[in-house]
């Protein structure tokens, strides 16, 4: 299991076990020493469980990050119950880390299994990761985004792109 993913799986079970979180000095690879945002997402039997995440850092490092967003998933993400001790052998996870974040001059030139996209529109914004099972053109990114952003309009919107590090 990559340290990533063992991170998310220990910060979720420590705080639904002991509502306490790994040490923030106890870093156990130079991996966790960059800044990055990242999203944790949490499975069980193959389905979605939780999925937070962040578009930019909001901690001194990838070890925090990591910490944050997988314990928001399992506790936070607003479609789901909060994950109960009985379910934490039934989970599996994942780390996205993002990579920079770039606009888009042509959305015809995103790849929806490479490239993840961000929309904007007044205050209104989504964000919808790569390489998701039954996304398989721009266009259904764009809809779903769109979506998931509450913009039901065909007033300009901000497209923005990145690409992530899966990490399972």
């Amino acid at each position: 299991m990559h340290p990533y993913v063992q991170l998310a799986k220990e910060a979720v079970e420590l705080w639904i076990k002991e509502h306490k979180k790994p040490d923030k000095n106890n870093k156990k690879s130079p991996l966790f020493e960059r800044k990055g945002a990242c999203f944790c997402t949490i499975y069980k039997n193959k389905e979605l469980r939780g999925c937070i995440g962040t578009i930019f850092p909001l901690h001194d490092s990838l070890y925090e990050e990591i910490i944050e967003n997988a314990i928001s998933a399992a506790t936070r993400d607003p479609r789901f119950e909060p994950v109960r001790v009985e379910e934490l052998d039934l989970l599996e996870y994942k780390v996205d880390v993002l990579s920079e974040i770039f606009p888009v001059k042509d959305l015809g030139k995103l790849n929806p299994k490479v490239n993840g996209i961000i929309i904007k529109q007044g205050s209104k914004q989504a964000l919808l990761l790569p390489d998701l099972e039954g996304v398989d053109t721009v266009e259904d990114q764009i809809r779903i985004v769109k979506m998931k952003a509450g913009i039901f309009n065909d007033l300009p919107c901000d497209y923005f792109t990145f690409t992530v590090e899966r990490f399972s």
